[in-house]
């Protein structure tokens, strides 16, 4: 009986992971996508401090790196794998990611 059970949970956690398969495989570009454009939002366009930006972004899944090269107004994020570049562009369009 608590096979049966263990059997059915295990099978319900299996076709729930494949009917959200894309979701779950983009989550990694995800984070560092939002991490950078956040801090940079944050830090260029509010004009707030590193320590404070860092607090800001810090998410539940730890990033590997967040660089911040204020020289250029560009900030990447690193985590799970994956980076993203986030430039500040100007004060009127804010902050966007290169691709």
């Amino acid at each position: 009986m608590k096979r049966g059970v263990a059997t059915l949970i295990v099978l319900a956690v299996a076709l729930s992971v494949w009917h959200e398969r894309v979701a779950l495989f983009s989550f990694p570009g995800i984070l560092s996508a939002y991490s950078a454009k956040e801090y940079c939002s944050c830090r260029y366009v509010m004009g707030q401090s590193d320590g404070y930006c860092r607090g800001y972004v810090k998410q539940w899944l730890p990033l590997s790196s967040l660089g911040d090269d204020a020289a250029h107004a560009r900030v990447v994020a690193r985590g799970l794998g994956q980076s993203a570049t986030a430039v500040w562009v100007g004060p009127r369009q804010g902050c966007r990611l290169l691709p």
